[in-house]
C-alpha cells in the first residue's frame, strides 16, 4: 500500500474540488440551451399569434426563471466547492 503525505493528500483533495467545480459549472450550459430555445419559441408563437403575446411572455419568463435555477445551483456548488475545501 502507497503512503501519502499530508501535503500530496492536501493537493489531491485541493484538485478534485477544482476539477469538480469546473465540472459543476458545465451545467450551466443547459440552462442556457434551454432559455434560448424557449425565447424562439415564443417569439414563433407571438409571430402567429400577437393577441395572445402577454400569455406568451409570461409563460416563458416563468419557465425561464424555473430553468435558471438549475444553473444558480450549479454555481453555487461551484463556489461551496472552491472557497471551502479548495482554500
Amino acid at each position: 500500500m502507497v503512503e501519502f503525505s499530508p501535503e500530496v493528500i492536501d493537493t489531491i483533495i485541493t484538485a478534485a474540488a477544482l476539477l469538480g467545480a469546473g465540472f459543476a459549472m458545465i451545467a450551466g450550459i443547459g440552462p442556457g440551451i434551454g432559455q434560448g430555445y424557449a425565447a424562439g419559441k415564443a417569439v414563433e408563437s407571438v409571430a402567429r399569434q400577437p393577441e395572445a403575446r402577454g400569455n406568451i411572455i409570461t409563460t416563458m419568463l416563468l419557465g425561464q426563471a424555473v430553468a435558471e435555477s438549475t444553473g444558480i445551483y450549479s454555481l453555487v456548488i461551484a463556489i461551496v466547492l472552491i472557497f471551502t475545501i479548495a482554500v
